[in-house]
């Protein structure tokens, strides 16, 4: 079965495949909201990447929404977790520098914009922690 690393061995195994499903779902929740919200609002999506200095907007915004609703699904599905979650976790990273550069900001500031940064670090760690899970699982 390819979605090893949901497997589970023991009794209760279905319960124990079910919170690891929901697990993987709350970790995926953000990337599931933003790429819905903004695929429903495209022009707010293309304002974002031109906030950002992201060009061409338009091919930007789409591949945002498609990286963070495919990797999602991939996620989800156990199809190509590994290679999902490792794309979001370097998705996550890259867009933390550009929207959390807590150390640019003023000191009055700078206390939330570094507890973003660090919580996207700490989300892009979960997700190279569930991409190496699912590399072991598969051997």
């Amino acid at each position: 079965m390819r979605n090893a690393s949901l497997s589970a061995q023991s009794p209760g195994a279905s319960g124990s495949v079910t919170v690891r499903w929901l697990a993987l779902l709350a970790l995926c929740s953000a990337y599931l909201q933003g790429g819905l919200v903004k695929l429903l609002d495209f022009p707010g999506a293309i304002a974002e990447m031109q906030h950002f200095g992201l060009s061409p907007a338009a091919p930007m915004a789409a591949a945002v929404i498609a990286l963070e609703l495919g990797a999602s699904l991939m996620i989800l599905s156990g199809r190509g977790r590994w290679l999902g979650a490792l794309a979001l976790a370097l998705f996550t990273v890259a867009a933390t520098f550009m929207a959390n550069r807590f150390w640019q900001v003023p000191v009055t500031e700078r206390g939330g914009v570094m507890n973003g940064f660090f919580e996207h670090l700490g989300l892009a760690g979960a997700l190279v922690y569930v991409a190496w899970n699912d590399r072991r699982a598969a051997k």
